[in-house]
């Protein structure tokens, strides 16, 4: 029996564990934006017919993301499990702590899976696929754009693939690969999720040349992505004014939210949607926080420093809320 993965967002285990109403609840264990896209109206056409690839979702999200080809998807979770069967089976590159889902799914697809350091310019010769998040959940890591390249042309060049998680790269577009996705062996996977803040719909998109967004469509089948889930997004990607506001507001909140844990000490790394600590006390910071009904997501791997994710607070009331706490646990 294979181990679940654990995630952010299992705030009624929480509730369950300290016996805290679920509604009592501050939730910071996710990135994502607490302030989501306020969806207009869902058409009730939108829910009686079924989805229709030809309504022109994939060409809106390619204008979005600057991409010359995007494949909807019912969540970068849904690619993430599929893709490992569609490449050559090898030796898959990741980093040690990063987003849970990928390793196990590759595998399962029969790869090898070995660590992946960030730090160096040259991919070593035995890596046949390389995975990396940009930026990284959790560690707010962030690889240059030269660097990524440099990757990809050394991978695609002996038939291997760079898969890049662009999950929090919508408040800093500039650095998205999306606009070289039409290059064989380049593979960029972006979610609706955490910058709209539109997780439940389950809806995000393949980044990548069309003969493997093709074979992955094959894959997936028919109907991937729910009718009011295309009107959300569709909506979400047209409204440039609010994109631009969200930006704003979340590099604020995002630097705001990285200087209030490192007043207490705590080295910091952060991007607009969420700060990391990694410290021997996140474990007992996590328990302590959970006492006051404050949910954050602990990571506490063999071999690796504990570490600390905290997501956004949504209100003045949340953002005193953490604050206090942080204060009467940290004197």
């Amino acid at each position: 029996m294979t181990q679940s993965i654990r995630h952010g967002g299992n705030l009624r285990e929480a509730a369950r564990r300290y016996a805290i109403s679920f509604d009592d609840w501050l939730d910071l264990s996710t990135g994502i934006n607490p302030r989501g896209y306020p969806v207009p109206p869902v058409p009730p056409d939108a829910w009686r017919r079924l989805p229709e690839d030809d309504d022109g979702l994939a060409d809106c999200a390619a204008r979005y993301y600057g991409a010359p080809f995007a494949l909807p998807v019912a969540g970068s979770q849904a690619a993430i499990r599929a893709l490992p069967a569609l490449l050559r089976r090898g030796t898959v590159a990741v980093a040690p702590l990063t987003y849970g889902e990928y390793a196990p799914a590759f595998t399962r697809a029969g790869h090898a899976i070995t660590t992946l350091d960030v730090t160096k310019h040259d991919v070593p010769e035995t890596f046949d696929h390389v995975i990396v998040g940009n930026p990284n959940n959790p560690t707010a890591e962030r690889v240059t754009r030269d660097t990524l390249l440099a990757w990809h042309a050394q991978l695609a060049a002996r038939g291997g693939t760079l898969i890049v998680d662009e999950a929090f790269a919508d408040a800093d577009p500039a650095s998205s690969l999306a606009a070289e996705t039409a290059h064989e062996g380049l593979i960029v996977l972006r979610s609706v999720g955490k910058f709209f803040g539109l997780a439940g719909i389950r809806a995000g998109f393949v980044l990548a040349a069309p003969a493997l967004t093709d074979a992955l469509r094959d894959t997936l089948g028919a109907w991937t992505v729910s009718g009011p889930a295309r009107h959300a997004v569709a909506a979400a990607f047209a409204d440039i004014a609010w994109q631009r506001e969200t930006r704003e507001r979340l590099h604020r909140d995002g630097a705001r939210l990285a200087a209030s844990i490192a007043i207490h000490g705590f080295d910091v790394r952060a991007t607009p949607l969420f700060a990391w600590t990694s410290t021997p006390r996140a474990p007992e910071l996590q328990h302590a926080l959970a006492l006051r009904g404050i949910w954050t997501r602990l990571f506490d791997l063999p071999g690796m420093t504990p570490s600390l994710r905290i997501g956004l607070p949504g209100s003045e009331g949340d953002w005193a809320r953490l604050s206090l706490a942080l204060r009467e646990i940290c004197a």
